[in-house]
C-alpha cells in the first residue's frame, strides 16, 4: 500500500475526520505531484511520503476540525505549494476555495496540476495586501500557514473576512506565545478570540487559532507590507 495513503488514513480519525477513498486517493495524488514537481522547483523541504501525509496533508485538514466549510468561501493567504487550501478543496469540494500567493511560478503550477486531479480552486497571483482591494470582506473564512508571526498575519488576513466569519490561523508550538502579543491587533482588526485547538501531529503541537470577525476591519488596514513588518499592530 502507498505509504502516504496509509499514513493519511491512519491519521484522519485522530482529527475526528472521515473521508471517502476517492478523496484520500486525490489528496495523495496531489502530495505525490508536489514531490515530483519539487525536483525542478523549490516547493517543500518535506519529500518523504509519511512526512508529506503528516506535515502537509493531515496538518492542512486540521482546519476542517475547527470549521464547517460546506457551502462557504475560504481564502488561503500565502498558499505556497497549496497548503492548506488544496487539501481543503479536495476534502470539502462543496467549499469555494481561493488560493492566493505572490509567487507566479508556484501559482502557474497549481493552475496546471489542479484540473488534472479534478480539483476546483481559484488561483490568484498577487500580494495579500494588494489583492484585498477587490476582495475586501468577501469571504467566510481566511486561513494561512507559516507566512508570518500572528500579529503580522492577522493584518493580512482579517480584511478578507466578512463580519460573522473567522480567521483560522495555523500555527505550531509557539501558537500561545504569539497569541499573547496580539491583543491590540485583535481589537484593532475587528476580531475576537474564539478558541485555540491543538493537534499533536508527528510528536509536535499544531494549532488552529479561531478568531471571529465581530466588526468590520478599518479601511486603513492592511498597510503596505514594509510598514506592517516594521511596525506590527
Amino acid at each position: 500500500m502507498d505509504k502516504m495513503l496509509q499514513t493519511l488514513e491512519a491519521g484522519l480519525p485522530q482529527l475526528g475526520l472521515t473521508l471517502d477513498e476517492n478523496r484520500n486517493q486525490t489528496l495523495c495524488a496531489f502530495g505525490h505531484a508536489m514531490v515530483k514537481q519539487n525536483e525542478v522547483m523549490n516547493l517543500t523541504g518535506i519529500t518523504e511520503d509519511e512526512a508529506v501525509a503528516k506535515l502537509h496533508l493531515l496538518d492542512s485538514l486540521t482546519v476542517l476540525s475547527c470549521a464547517d466549510l460546506t457551502g462557504k468561501t475560504l481564502i488561503d493567504v500565502g498558499c505556497g505549494a497549496g497548503f492548506p487550501g488544496v487539501p481543503l478543496a479536495i476534502a470539502c469540494p462543496e467549499a469555494k476555495i481561493t488560493l492566493l500567493d505572490s509567487l507566479g511560478k508556484r501559482m502557474k503550477w497549481l493552475e496546471e496540476v489542479l484540473p488534472t486531479l479534478g480539483v476546483n480552486a481559484e488561483c490568484v497571483t498577487a500580494r495579500a495586501e494588494e489583492a484585498v482591494a477587490t476582495r475586501r470582506e468577501g469571504y467566510d473564512f481566511a486561513t494561512s500557514r507559516a507566512v508570518a508571526r500572528l500579529n503580522i498575519l492577522l493584518e493580512l488576513t482579517a480584511p478578507y473576512v466578512k463580519v460573522g466569519g473567522a480567521v483560522l490561523a495555523m500555527k505550531g508550538a509557539a501558537a500561545k506565545e504569539e497569541l499573547a502579543e496580539c491583543d491590540h491587533a485583535i481589537r484593532q482588526l475587528g476580531l475576537k478570540l474564539e478558541e485555540v485547538r491543538e493537534f499533536p501531529i508527528d510528536g509536535t503541537s499544531h494549532a488552529v487559532i479561531v478568531l471571529r470577525k465581530v466588526k468590520p476591519t478599518p479601511p486603513k488596514y492592511p498597510r503596505r507590507f514594509a510598514k506592517i513588518k516594521q511596525n506590527p499592530l
